[in-house]
């Protein structure tokens, strides 16, 4: 009775748990979306109070800003100064000197359409304001009227337009003897480089702490992705949010993790000190997107924090109170990076202009130690390949050939477990529900013919975490963003578009959307690839002897083949590649030690004993 209980227990589980999975697959829960025509406030003291690294109170400017009602209204209010690259365009707000306006020339919001680019970067007042501003607070005896604020018009001291080969300097005089003056330059890639001065004239010495500060209205899933393009889809295997290198150690903060900024509590407005010689640096960053402030070789606290009033995330870098004697000039350095988590780039910055570790600003996961060099290699077989597609097949052949030590000896154990499978069957007719007389002639089976049913546990065991690299890798490739396969697949970044109900696009109608309740038999060619293979990889392992076990396992293929048939195509490459070379290698081991798999045969064998 209590055997019976038990697999009762199990067989409930195991339905509860599927019946879960498939209500979350086809109801997902309701994610909270912020209407992107709310405005950030008014006015925004940022954070105050805070102690900046000398110990004098270091303030944020006030972030001012006009409702408006679209994007480019809220462009016209301010005149800017254009950005123009090979791979970038768009301005910098001359009131306040906020980079704001900024789209990625090399990505497309839609799949072959140039006509919309990638939005990063939006101005205060629109709709998904996220900019980037850069300043001092006044320390001493100056106060916010005596250094340039968000509501500062700056006047252009030198040059038209931004490019890689045209840097331009922005120039404020507050009227009392100080000078401020902000060049910025921009390589061919994504990196700003940032050289604030001030020229003192005041007769007096005055004290200034450099700020960098990137501000973002909600999340950043939305403009920075084109049309509400969806980062991760829900899924939890990517970090978006605070990135933070403290030139030591990697934090990551998730948006909904960051707390609401409360100016009289320093743990609650969330401030990391980083006091490091290295160049450290702090941001926002997406699945394929990101921007980060990155102080030149100089120790700074890193504040990220929200503001629910305003609907606005922000990351900070403060820097020491430095003192200006009067008659001397004084600058200070850095850069930001905005732009596409592109592999080349990043690696490029960290080894040759040594931005200390930015390799690790892409979400390497858990198993980082295994996923960088596999990303690599999937880079690398890209370059050659020149498609994606072909290039994950490439690499699942090459992690599948480097495993085959290890999965030779849990394929042996299978095979001789398969061997076993008919005298199995007929010690359970001869004990019937005697399980501990079952028990122990399984057990002196084993023992004659020398077999060991563990034996094969431990290399399945460390071929886990190399496979969830392998699905980390291709998860978070920036490659698969619009990237062709072959035939129908023409965006690997998305699930595959065929369906059963357009007989795979022979018919000329459309298939329902996801919310549809019919989405359930739009099931992609790719997707039943993956549930035949998985299918057939099952047949080659030994059946479980009871009847509720097997039938479960004999219905997982198809579960799976439905409920991941939505996720990227190039991830179900991935798991069709995976399992039909698990497949081969068993199949072909399994022969080597003299079983003979008959998948058909077994079928067919298994219907007519059903049917007698």
């Amino acid at each position: 009775m209590q055997d019976d209980n038990n697999k009762n227990m199990i067989l409930a589980t195991v339905l509860s748990m599927l019946v879960l999975l498939v209500w979350f697959y086809f109801f997902p829960p309701e994610q909270t979306q912020v209407p992107v025509t709310d405005q950030i406030a008014q006015t925004d003291t940022g954070s105050a109070a805070l102690p900046s690294a000398a110990g004098d109170p270091s303030l944020a400017p006030a972030i001012a800003s006009t409702p408006a009602e679209t994007r480019d209204v809220a462009l016209a209010k301010t005149d800017r100064l254009p950005i123009k690259t090979d791979r970038v365009e768009g301005s910098i707000s001359l009131t306040g000197a906020r980079i704001d306006d900024l789209k990625l020339l090399d990505y497309n919001v839609r799949l072959n359409d140039p006509s919309e680019r990638v939005t990063l970067l939006s101005p205060a007042g629109g709709p998904d304001a996220y900019y980037i501003v850069h300043g001092f607070s006044p320390a001493g005896s100056l106060t916010f009227d005596d250094v340039p604020t968000a509501s500062t018009v700056w006047a252009i001291e030198n040059g038209t337009t931004l490019t890689p080969s045209t840097p331009v300097t922005l120039k404020w005089d507050n009227g009392q003897g100080i000078t401020f003056r902000r060049t910025i330059s921009i390589d061919d890639d994504y990196m700003f480089n940032i050289t604030q001065s001030v020229e003192n004239n005041s007769g007096n010495d005055v004290a200034l702490a450099p700020y960098g500060l990137i501000a973002q209205k909600g999340p950043i899933k939305r403009a920075a992705y084109g049309r509400k393009e969806s980062s991760t889809g829900g899924v939890y295997i990517l970090h978006e949010g605070i990135v933070l290198q403290n030139g030591e150690n990697l934090e990551e903060i998730d948006y909904k993790d960051m707390p609401d900024e409360n100016y009289s509590d320093l743990e609650r407005a969330n401030v990391k000190v980083i006091e490091s010689s290295k160049a450290g640096w702090i941001g926002f960053t997406g699945k394929y997107w990101m921007t980060t402030l990155i102080p030149d070789n100089a120790a700074f606290k890193a504040v990220s924090k929200y503001s629910e009033t305003a609907d606005r995330y922000q990351a900070e870098t403060r820097q020491a109170t430095m003192i200006i004697p009067a008659g001397q000039t004084t600058e200070v350095k850095s850069r930001l990076f905005a732009g596409a988590k592109e592999y080349d780039a990043i690696r490029s910055y960290e080894n040759d202009t040594g931005v200390t570790k930015y390799i690790d600003s892409i979400d390497w996961g858990l198993f980082f130690f295994i996923t960088k060099p596999m990303f690599a290699l999937l880079h690398f077989l890209n370059g050659v390949i020149g498609n994606m597609g072909w290039a994950i097949i490439a690499l699942t052949f090459i992690i599948k050939s480097l495993l085959f030590p290890l999965a030779y000896k849990s394929f042996v154990s299978m095979a001789r477990m398969k061997e076993l499978q008919p005298e199995m069957e007929k010690m359970k007719e001869k004990h019937g529900d005697d399980r501990q007389a079952m028990q122990k002639a399984t057990m002196e089976l084993y023992r004659s013919k020398k077999v060991n049913p563990a034996a094969g546990c431990l290399p399945i065991l460390l071929q886990i975490p190399i496979f969830f690299s392998l699905y980390k890798v291709i998860f978070v490739t920036l490659e698969l963003r619009h990237a062709p396969f072959i035939g129908w697949l023409t965006d690997l970044s998305v699930p595959d578009p065929s369906s059963l109900l357009n007989l795979f696009g022979l018919m000329p109608w459309g298939v329902p959307g996801a919310d549809s309740i019919f989405v359930i038999f739009s099931i992609g060619i790719w997707p039943i690839l993956m549930g035949i293979t998985m299918w057939m990889q099952q047949k080659l392992n030994p059946a479980p002897t009871d009847k509720t076990q097997a039938a479960i396992f004999a219905w997982m293929p198809w579960v799976f083949m439905f409920m991941l048939g939505g996720f990227a195509s190039g991830l179900v490459i991935y798991w069709v590649a995976n399992n039909t070379l698990t497949f081969l290698q068993q199949y072909t081991i399994m022969r080597s030690q003299g079983v003979k798999p008959d998948i058909l045969g077994n079928i067919f064998k298994s219907r007519k004993k059903e049917d007698a």
